[in-house]
């Protein structure tokens, strides 16, 4: 076979340092355009970027030729100093340092991306503590629960 295919579908979150509540409403649609444009030129594409003031979801898909470890660094490293250079008051701007990386179908993906765009209103009945925990247990993750937010 002379050419690689892939479709590597992943739901990543990830969260601002102490997930503090700071990606405020007047920032929060350049962030996700920027985090897609991020994702176009550094490891395949955003398909759906979303969150609420104190963490971001993502569904990327990534090139074969770059793991996801890489993207993640790229992608928290080149936002954070956009944010501290673009966004008023926003200097002291973080993420934090770990992050969630859940393997999707491509069958699954239209359910990934509804639950991305419902964000707000899913936080309204959990808290984002709440969600990464299930999503932990769902995917069969090992994790000290003493050891998840440092």
């Amino acid at each position: 076979m002379g050419h690689t295919y892939a479709n590597i579908l992943i739901h990543v979150i990830f969260s601002t340092k102490e997930r503090r509540p700071i990606i405020r409403p007047d920032f929060s649609e350049r962030l996700r355009e920027y985090l897609c444009g991020l994702a176009r030129q550094e490891f395949g594409k955003a398909i759906k970027v979303g969150g609420t003031a104190d963490h971001m979801h993502g569904l990327i898909s990534l090139r074969t030729d770059i793991a996801s470890s890489h993207a993640m660094s790229r992608w928290k490293s080149l936002s954070t100093s956009w944010i501290r250079k673009t966004i008023a008051g926003a200097g002291e701007f973080a993420w934090q340092s770990g992050y969630g990386a859940f393997s999707v179908s491509p069958s699954n993906a239209d359910s990934v991306i509804t639950y991305i765009a419902s964000q707000p209103e899913h936080h309204a009945r959990q808290t984002f503590q709440e969600e990464f925990i299930e999503f932990l247990r769902r995917h069969e993750v090992d994790f000290d629960p003493d050891h998840v937010w440092d």
